[in-house]
């Protein structure tokens, strides 16, 4: 009987060793980044690995100002679309959270958030090994300076 009562706590930390290399690797899965009043994220690159079948991106409102006045989202698109995706988002307003509906150019999105909210979205990585890809803003005025790059990367 002492036999198996001193293999359930060898068990037990066998399956917590076993479990955490898979609980890393959703870590890697899961970025969150932030945007405040003063129309800056706080980061320029994102980065997960090409283990990652899909990405969930939070995205953290730390300032205190009202959606309708300084909101945030984050949106991906290709490089070379991002500029002309946000310029047509303008005209849409926030209801529709600034982004040309349906338009097959953007990846992935959140919607728009004001002072301490957050907002998440989540999407596939499939293709977007290799690509050249940038996440901005969308609020008017604001994809400018508020962008950076994405990637999916292969590990070694």
């Amino acid at each position: 009987m002492k036999t198996s009562w001193m293999l359930i706590p060898a068990a037990a930390f066998a399956a917590l060793a076993f479990a955490s290399p898979s609980m890393a690797a959703d870590d890697a899965c899961e970025l969150t980044i932030e945007g405040n009043d003063q129309m800056q994220f706080n980061k320029d690159e994102m980065s997960v690995p090409a283990s990652c079948d899909e990405v969930t991106v939070t995205l953290k409102h730390t300032g205190d100002m009202d959606a309708s006045a300084m909101g945030h989202n984050w949106v991906l698109a290709d490089s070379d679309d991002y500029e002309e995706v946000a310029k047509a988002g303008m005209s849409e307003g926030l209801d529709n959270n600034y982004l040309p509906e349906d338009d097959d150019r953007i990846i992935a999105h959140t919607d728009v958030v004001g002072g301490g909210e957050e907002t998440s979205v989540t999407f596939s990585t499939e293709d977007l090994e290799d690509q050249d890809l940038t996440f901005f803003c969308t609020f008017p005025g604001h994809y400018a300076s508020m962008n950076g790059s994405f990637t999916v990367t292969q590990e070694d």
